[in-house]
């Protein structure tokens, strides 16, 4: 797991936002993937997507790594911030703006209000 840890630390390292997925940030694979990739990019969150689909050992490799079974897993800064069920709360409690603030992560902070609007 080494090779794929060490691609994982990279990328988490090099990009302030990354998201391991299935499928794409433009063709996700899954409702899962989809709904985490659609509020970034609803957002305007510059990330880097990682399809886990697309590499056996990056699949493996990222819940090794993170310890969460799971796809997607978002990291922000480096750190795991969580899947879809957490992302989702987050978003819709107002976290994870707080999350990219703290960070520096520019996002659309009407299209993270419109988010909440719809949802209440």
């Amino acid at each position: 797991m080494s090779n794929a840890a060490d691609r994982i630390r990279q990328d988490i390292t090099e990009n302030d936002v990354v998201l391991y997925m299935k499928g794409t940030k433009e063709m996700p694979s899954c409702g899962f993937s989809s709904r985490v990739a659609g509020v970034l990019n609803y957002m305007g969150v510059s990330f880097k997507d990682v399809n886990v689909l697309a590499d056996d050992d990056i699949r493996q490799g990222i819940k090794d790594f993170s310890d969460w079974p799971t796809s997607p897993q978002l990291y922000v800064k480096g750190e795991f911030v969580g899947g879809c069920d957490i992302i989702t709360e987050m978003t819709l409690s107002g976290e994870l703006d707080t999350l990219f603030d703290d960070n520096g992560v520019t996002y659309d902070k009407d299209a993270a209000n419109k988010i909440r609007e719809a949802n209440t």
